[in-house]
């Protein structure tokens, strides 16, 4: 299996560096640019498995580079890099279907643990469960298309899949905020706010919508956490 391709869009050169070094230490194939402009260019026409993405960038804001990458490459995982102050543009950047962020000034170590979660999800998870049937419609695990049965298609951004994955994964359980940072973004609750989940579940409940019918797809059970009813999913 060729190594995985990595984009890094990131102006400051001394970040640029840093993160370049470590991903080529850790045996990734790795492109990168500091402009906006540049860096959409390159993720439409490199083979990329993964981008890491400041926000502040030269020649366009970091989430016109999001949003033109979900346009192109809905499937691509995408990790903004934040600053602690742009707490309101990691709540846009996640709506727009970004993965994951990782707040600066971050160490190796956490971006490295970062992406490597999001690069081994995708074929595990495709390999367990090939589809997700829904009363209205499915989703296919692979290229995370939800599909209904009115025709309406939707591609689910890496962690809206993942984190269905895991609710359907243990139907007619509550699962709290811990275990979902723990067992979806595969870190403790100390790197993730709760409000990180409660966002994650709001973007999914609305897309999940147009396939579940009358039913409520996602359940809050007060107290424990959220639900997903076996009555409701059915994995072939």
């Amino acid at each position: 299996m060729a190594a995985p391709g990595i984009l890094t869009i990131e102006d400051d050169p001394a970040i640029r560096r840093g993160i370049v070094d470590a991903l080529k230490a850790t045996g990734h194939i790795v492109w990168q640019a500091e402009r906006a402009d540049t860096g959409i260019e390159m993720a439409i026409g490199k083979p990329c498995d993964l981008v890491l993405l400041d926000l502040v960038l030269p020649g366009g804001h970091g989430l016109e580079v999001l949003t033109k990458i979900r346009l192109q490459k809905p499937t691509l995982p995408v990790i903004v890099l934040t600053a602690k102050g742009e707490e309101q543009d990691r709540i846009k950047g996640l709506r727009l279907g970004a993965d994951d962020y990782v707040v600066k000034p971050f160490s190796v170590d956490e971006l490295l643990a970062r992406v490597e979660a999001v690069l081994r999800r995708s074929p595990a998870r495709s390999a367990q469960n090939p589809s997700l049937t829904l009363p209205n419609g499915e989703i296919n695990w692979s290229s995370r298309e939800l599909t209904s049965k009115t025709g309406l298609n939707q591609v689910l951004s890496e962690r809206e899949c993942d984190l269905l994955n895991y609710l359907s994964k243990n139907p007619d359980r509550a699962i709290d905020r811990n275990e979902l940072l723990q067992g979806v973004w595969q870190i403790d609750s100390k790197g993730v706010t709760t409000r990180t989940v409660d966002m994650h579940i709001a973007r999914l409940r609305e897309k999940l919508s147009h396939v579940c019918g009358d039913k409520e797809a996602i359940k809050t059970v007060r107290g424990k956490g959220y639900m997903i009813e076996s009555e409701l999913v059915k994995t072939r």
